[in-house]
């Protein structure tokens, strides 16, 4: 088991802090850009193919 001396060692970590950390941070913010950029995506694909049923349904009458 590791054992700090102080939360400014635990933050540290014992000299690879800056990867730790850096990871942690860029892992949370992709957790948090993802189901946004899924939603986004989504509703732009369900309003394309809105369009494109209608452009065919009118094609169809025509």
């Amino acid at each position: 088991m590791i054992y700090w001396n102080s939360f400014a060692d635990f933050i540290a970590m014992g000299g690879y802090g800056l990867y730790v950390w850096g990871s942690f941070g860029v892992t949370a913010l992709v957790m948090l850009i993802e189901p946004i950029a899924v939603g986004r995506s989504r509703k732009t694909t369900i309003a394309r193919l809105k369009r494109q049923l209608r452009a065919e349904s009118r094609s169809k009458e025509a």
